[in-house]
């Protein structure tokens, strides 16, 4: 059942999809791959190499598209009031100072109030915010913030871990290096027990 606070954050999610949006002209972004291609000295006249325009469109459309999804809350009816932590949710995002992936992996966290999430959600939620051009920092503040707003927990806690390829694969290049990112809201900002309690099982370091 879902209920009016579920039915406002859905709403609210879709219409910042909406806003964030923009209608694909794909046959265009397939012409302009082939000319990019080509303006880099690649030639497409290679079998292999023919109908890569179209798979590089398809392939960014996808990356660049977040699926909509319903937040589903439901009553702390136990009143359980420890944290909940879902780790290890994969991150696979587009940097938007290079145009180049990145990877990692998210660990979410909260301290429930009157309402408790799917956990799946916590997930799904990553996944949105990731699907666009994106710096790891803002990432890792708009889930927390997200959270925050629609599920009003006690305290929210997101750990992201990733590498870069625009520093392993250019620049730099130094393969293997992590960046490290965390908000916390809430007590978490002022209790060091449950602070440390996230950050310990974030898997940080291990």
């Amino acid at each position: 059942m879902t209920t009016a606070s579920d039915a406002a954050s859905l709403t609210t999610l879709e219409a910042e999809r909406v806003a964030n949006s923009r209608v694909s002209d794909l046959a265009r972004a397939d012409l302009a791959a082939a000319d990019f291609l080509e303006a880099l000295g690649v030639s497409l006249d290679s079998e292999h190499l023919r109908a890569t325009p179209g798979r590089m469109e398809r392939a960014w459309a996808e990356m660049l598209t977040p699926r909509p999804f319903a937040l589903t809350t439901f009553p702390n009816d136990e009143g359980y009031d420890e944290m909940v932590i879902v780790r290890d949710v994969p991150v696979h995002l587009v940097c938007e100072h290079h145009l180049l992936p990145f990877t990692g992996r998210a660990c979410v966290g909260y301290l429930p109030g009157e309402r408790i999430v799917g956990l799946s959600k916590l997930a799904r939620i990553v996944e949105h915010f990731a699907c666009r051009p994106q710096t790891q920092e803002r990432l890792t503040k708009q889930v927390a913030d997200w959270l925050q707003e629609h599920l009003s927990p006690r305290a929210v806690g997101v750990v992201i871990t990733a590498e870069h390829s625009c520093m392993s694969l250019r620049g730099a290049r130094v393969a293997g290096s992590n960046t490290v990112t965390s908000t916390l809201l809430g007590t978490l900002r002022e209790d060091a027990r449950s602070r440390q309690e996230l950050l310990a099982l974030s898997g940080i370091g291990s």
